[in-house]
Formats: structure tokens, sequence, C-alpha cells
């Protein structure tokens, strides 16, 4: 049986650990912590996603407990509407509830170490699922790896507030975002993100939160709705890290997948979803194969795919954070709205 070490317990580490034949491997989970995430925030699982999801046998109790996307408005920072588009099959789901999910479909064949790693767990393979600062991709791919900071603050919570009438979708202001969609049971997720100099590390909560208002307060009515209601304990605040192409995710006897392979910016809502793919895919090659021809299958899978994602998601965050080319951007994004269909109020 060949040793297997998963570093990182998140979405990605677990849902490999889940997947993975404990007949042929002898896997080990290395996690940080055991406590749920103590702030509440959704993930948009899409169609691919969820193939993932079905894969790992969870896909039903994620909708079960999830919240259908529909419709999604793109309006200008004072709310209104530019264009309307659709979002079919694409589920909500709270990040607690689906690492939840994930961890009790992981094998009690699987061990656990809880604690930091201050270096890599040898022998065997190791695969790196510990995130955009992971040390296993600091340690095997080098310095030159390391993550890279934005000039983006994000934030985002939940609140037990139904989304305003006429309030969800996207805003696009001059240098800033704000996000408002169904949670699960008939709650409110939102989202913020502009340029600030607070952090990178230790942000304290409220006085993001009390600039986010500052900044955003007095523009659109949801808005205005959603950081009234809004509390310090139930925002999560950070400033958004990306990881540089790496060149390839297998490498000396470890692998990457999820945000240790390609942490990207949020603005595609798809860095849950590859790290589920990833996760799924390469235990489908290790079951399947011996592992130097599954990490290299994986390798070709993965590789171009998420990396053009990555690339995508900085160049939309560019596009929604835009300050001197705001107003020709609002004008182009009207002249879309008008030729896919007349925009409604929202």
């Amino acid at each position: 049986m060949d040793a297997l070490s998963i570093v990182g317990g998140g979405i990605a580490g677990l849902a490999l650990a889940a997947c993975l034949d404990t007949k042929r491997f002898q896997v080990t989970v290395h996690e940080r912590r055991e406590e749920p995430p103590s702030v509440e925030t959704s993930l948009a699982m899409w169609p691919e996603a969820q193939r993932a999801l079905g894969g790992v046998g969870i896909l039903p109790a994620v909708r079960a407990a999830g919240s259908d996307f529909g419709g999604m408005a793109l309006r200008d920072g004072s709310g209104a509407v530019l264009l309307k588009a659709r979002a079919p099959g694409v589920i909500g789901v709270s990040r607690a509830e689906l690492l939840r999910l994930l961890d009790a479909a992981v094998p009690d064949s699987v061990a656990r170490a809880y604690g930091p790693v201050a270096s890599l767990p040898r022998p065997g393979l190791v695969v790196g699922a510990d995130g955009v600062h992971s040390i296993v991709r600091r340690s095997v791919w080098g310095g030159r790896s390391r993550a890279r900071l934005s000039p983006y603050l994000a934030l985002r919570g939940i609140i037990n507030e139904p989304v305003p009438p006429g309030g969800g979708g996207e805003y696009w202001g001059r240098g800033q975002l704000f996000g408002i969609t169904p949670a699960s049971r008939g709650r409110t997720y939102w989202y913020a993100s502009y340029r600030s100099g607070l952090g990178p590390g230790g942000i304290d909560v409220e006085e993001a939160l009390a600039l986010t208002r500052t900044r955003l307060s007095g523009r659109a009515a949801g808005i205005d709705r959603i950081l009234t209601a809004a509390t310090p304990g139930e925002t999560l605040a950070q400033r958004v890290w990306t990881v540089p192409y790496p060149g390839s995710y297998q490498r000396d006897g470890a692998v990457l997948v999820g945000d240790a392979a390609h942490g990207m910016t949020p603005n595609l809502g798809r860095g849950a979803c590859e790290a589920l793919i990833d996760a799924v895919t390469l235990a489908d090659l290790l079951n399947s194969r011996p592992v130097p021809e599954a990490l290299r299958a994986y390798n070709r899978r993965r590789l171009l795919r998420s990396q053009a994602l990555r690339v995508a998601s900085s160049a939309m965050a560019r596009l929604a954070l835009a300050e001197s080319a705001q107003p020709l951007r609002d004008e182009l994004l009207r002249l879309a709205g008008r030729r896919g269909g007349k925009p409604g109020a929202g």
C-alpha cells in the first residue's frame, strides 16, 4: 500500500480524501484546525463542479442544502440594470455546509493529523491542498511560486434576510464591486471588493466594514440595506492573493490541487469549483493508473484549463473594478444589454 499525504483539509483536500481508494493508498490528511469556518460564506457550484460532487457522492445533499441562483442582473454603481443573465443549474451552498458534507464523506480509514505542517511529510506522494500560501508549493516549486498580493480587499458574509426586492445582482461602480445573491434558508449572501491599503494580515473587520459603508452607502438602496444589516461577527475581510503560473502541477513526488495550484481572484466564482474538479480528477487517475502516469495525466488535463480560468478571473477583476475606464465600460454593457433584450427593473 502506497503512502499518500494530503496537506490541507479544505475543499480540495477533503474531496480527494473522500475519493481515493484506501485499499491502494494509506491516506493521511494534515489539517490546521478541527473547527468549521467561524464566518459563513456561500459558494457557487457550476454544473462541472456538481458532477465532481456526484463523484464524491454528496450531490443530492448539496442540492438539498443549497439555493438556486436563478437570474442575475449586472448593475451600475447606482443600481440601474446594465444587462441581465441567467445562471441555469448553478447552486449556491454554504462553505461551512459543503465542508461538513465533504468531511463526512471521508472514510474512517483515512488518518487525520491536526496542527501546522512545518515540513513535508515523507515518504510517499505529497498533495498540496493547502491554499494560496501553500507550504508544499513553496517547498518544492521554490520562492518564485510564492503567492502574490493583489491591490484588492474583499469582504463577504451572509445576513438573515431575503434578497431585497429588485436589489439582487452585481453592482459595478468606479473601482468598486458589490454583489447580492440568494443563500440557503431564504438568506442573502453579499460580497464587496475595492482597492484598499488595509492588511495584508491582521485586518480589523470592524474597520473594514466601516470603510465599506463609507465608500458604498448612499449609492443604491439594495447595498444600503445589506450594509446596515451586516455585522463584524458575521463578516469575513481579507486581502485577495493569487498564485503565479507554476509551470506544472506535479514535481518531485508532489502534486498541487485547488488554490495551491491556481489561486485566483473571486470574480468568476470558480475557485471552489476548480478545486473540486482537481480533486476528483486526480483521485480517479490515481485509483486507476500507476502514480507517475496518473500525475502526468492529471497535469495534462488540469493545468491549461485551470490556468486559463485564473487569467480570465484576473481580467474580469480589472474590468469590474475599472476606475478611469468605468464610464466607457458601463456604456458598452448597456449597449450589450439592449441588444440582448431591454433591461428591466431586476
